[in-house]
């Protein structure tokens, strides 16, 4: 998002909407004011909190202790999720070196930790469903060809990869809501149920379902990784199949959360539109957990009840209602069926129903009208905006450890500062697909001197 607000700013964009919880604005805002876009205005979605479970879990006493236990490691890094606040990423980058990551650069950057600081400990968090992952994929690789484990990243093989495995660490109390919904008892359905069917698995699900998309990546039935991974995953397989001069049915379980769905079946529909053939079908699966499914019995009005049978699948069931045909008394036009569906209302149950995170969802259509009308309106309409704007986070830093704060003063560095370095640190690494000096530097140095005091 930052980087996409940056290109906006330079092509002369004087205001951006940031469609995402409160973070993510107030990282495109320190973002543009490092770069010295201050005058570009940036606003949230609603004048109340838009939070993240997973970013208040990277805010806590237990993260920061973890942190610590970095900083008296010698060649530490730590690689933090970029969901995460500018307020964790400050105090972070103040105790350990520390680079962000993507789910899509997540692997590549902690085997790159490792490729140029050989004695690197890597330190990943918040997310402990990733960290779980990560380590697992980590040790399916220390068992591969070397010729497989270059394919990942060349500057490995299946032995520095056991030799790294001692060293690489996860936070082991951070998880998002909405991921950990894909619990054992949804894994049991999709590996009965849609054995035939090929499994994705988002980095950050739970360790159930990724290992399932793992044991199907084995044998060419499966990707994990991160949306981009499990849609261009998706769109090449489809691809394959219309281009076999036969029909075929393909299915695929999507382990990650809703908004993934519209995206990947437009452009699944798109290219089958495309190819005009009729004899290539694809069924895209949600599963959700059954407890979260209406059912015979829960009486969804006084005169209807539906039923399904247990399963996964966009509707949240894997086979067609039967019974209930009237809805509050009205019966339903040319006989249809009520279809199964969350019994609680969506995205309102831990255990399923629809994976949708409700603070995104406070990202509405309306919302965006709302603030778009207020954008170059008169004053009451400027004095409302104010509630839309992201935190600043000007507060300064005691960096005692750190090397160059007091450059920034007795204080060091403003919290914004201080959390846009391990951006930085990533937009590099894109750039290059290698650590700047200055970070390997700060690795093979700072905690060096911490541990020797």
């Amino acid at each position: 998002m930052a980087d996409a607000a940056m290109k906006m700013a330079k092509g002369g964009c004087r205001a951006v909407c940031v469609l995402g919880v409160d973070f993510m604005s107030e990282n495109v805002r320190a973002i543009l004011d490092e770069a010295g876009h201050t005058d570009v205005q940036v606003y949230r979605m609603s004048p109340l909190s838009i939070g993240c479970s997973l970013s208040e879990a990277a805010e806590s006493e237990d993260y920061v202790r973890y942190l610590t236990e970095a900083s008296r490691t010698p060649n530490s890094l730590h690689v933090v999720y970029i969901n995460t606040s500018l307020y964790t990423k400050a105090i972070a980058d103040s105790l350990v070196p520390t680079i962000t990551c993507t789910s899509s650069n997540v692997v590549q950057t902690t085997l790159q930790a490792f490729a140029q600081v050989p004695e690197a400990t890597v330190w990943y968090g918040p997310d402990t469903y990733m960290g779980a992952n990560l380590a697992q994929l980590l040790q399916w690789l220390a068992q591969m060809p070397d010729e497989e484990v270059q394919a990942l990243h060349p500057a490995h093989t299946a032995a520095s990869i056991r030799a790294l495995l001692p060293r690489f660490k996860y936070y082991d109390n951070g998880s998002c809501i909405v991921h950990h919904i894909f619990g054992g008892e949804v894994c049991e359905i999709v590996r009965e149920a849609y054995s035939d069917a090929y499994l994705t698995a988002h980095f950050e699900v739970p360790g159930e379902m990724f290992t399932l998309a793992m044991e199907a990546k084995g044998r060419g039935m499966g990707v994990v990784g991160s949306t981009s991974n499990i849609l261009d995953f998706i769109v090449l397989k489809v691809k394959d199949a219309l281009a076999r001069p036969f029909g075929d049915r393909l299915k695929f379980v999507l382990g990650t959360e809703s908004g993934m769905i519209t995206s990947i079946v437009r452009k699944v529909q798109s290219l089958l539109r495309a190819s005009g053939r009729r004899d290539v079908d694809v069924e895209i699966v949600f599963p959700v957990n059954p407890s979260a499914i209406t059912t015979a019995q829960q009486q969804t009005s006084s005169s209807s009840r539906s039923e399904s049978s247990n399963g996964a699948s966009p509707s949240g069931g894997d086979g067609s209602a039967s019974g209930g045909r009237a809805v509050g008394g009205v019966e339903l036009p040319m006989g249809l069926s009520v279809l199964p569906g969350p019994a609680m209302g969506e995205g309102c149950s831990l255990e399923g129903g629809c994976a949708s995170c409700p603070y995104m969802r406070m990202n509405t259509l309306a919302a965006l009208h709302t603030v778009c009308g207020m954008i170059g309106g008169g004053p009451e309409a400027q004095a409302a905006l104010e509630a839309y704007k992201p935190k600043l986070y000007e507060q300064r830093l005691v960096e005692p450890g750190k090397a160059g704060a007091a450059e920034g003063g007795a204080q060091g560095r403003s919290i914004a500062q201080a959390g846009c370095t391990s951006i930085l640190h990533m937009q590099d690494f894109q750039k290059g697909k290698r650590f700047s000096d200055k970070l390997v530097a700060d690795i093979t140095t700072r905690n060096a001197a911490v541990a020797g005091r």
